[in-house]
């Protein structure tokens, strides 16, 4: 983990990858939760019986947004800021997903501070570049443009 001793310093890793997360599994259990969670209970998510016959690869996939929904973790897993306050979600500005999730796979998040603006009076808006990676593929889960509102 890289911590920051405050928002002079985040603005100058602008452009470097700052680290990547641990694994985290995306078992079917969890998959099954996130489609309760949300009303998304497509059958190429939940029924592992039918994913085994249609599906290719004969597993369930997880939802996009379930890899996307880990970004939280994957960024705090491997940046600090001292003397932070409270951080806000301010919303994404590209995300793509380009692979599928198979249930059981093993997902980290490569993070990168891509822009860093002040925001008055005691704020600054962070763009972070996220790649999830899926253990062994070829071509990532998700690549995504995050926007986050710290306040010290």
């Amino acid at each position: 983990m890289r911590i920051f001793s405050d928002f002079n310093d985040i603005k100058s890793a602008i452009g470097i990858e700052i680290g990547v997360s641990d694994w985290v599994e995306v078992s079917q259990d969890r998959i099954n939760q996130f489609a309760a969670a949300t009303c998304d209970e497509q059958w190429i998510h939940v029924d592992q019986e039918r994913a085994s016959k249609e599906m290719p690869g004969g597993k369930t996939i997880a939802h996009g947004l379930l890899s996307l929904a880990l970004a939280p973790l994957f960024i705090r897993s491997v940046i600090g800021l001292k003397g932070l306050r409270n951080t806000l979600n301010y919303g994404a500005d590209r995300i793509r997903y380009l692979a599928p999730v198979p249930a059981g796979s093993k997902l980290r998040g490569r993070v990168t501070v891509a822009e860093a603006e002040d925001v008055p009076p005691d704020g600054l808006r962070v763009n972070y570049h996220l790649v999830i990676e899926i253990e062994g593929g070829k071509k990532p889960a998700c690549v995504a443009e995050l926007i986050a509102l710290h306040y010290r």
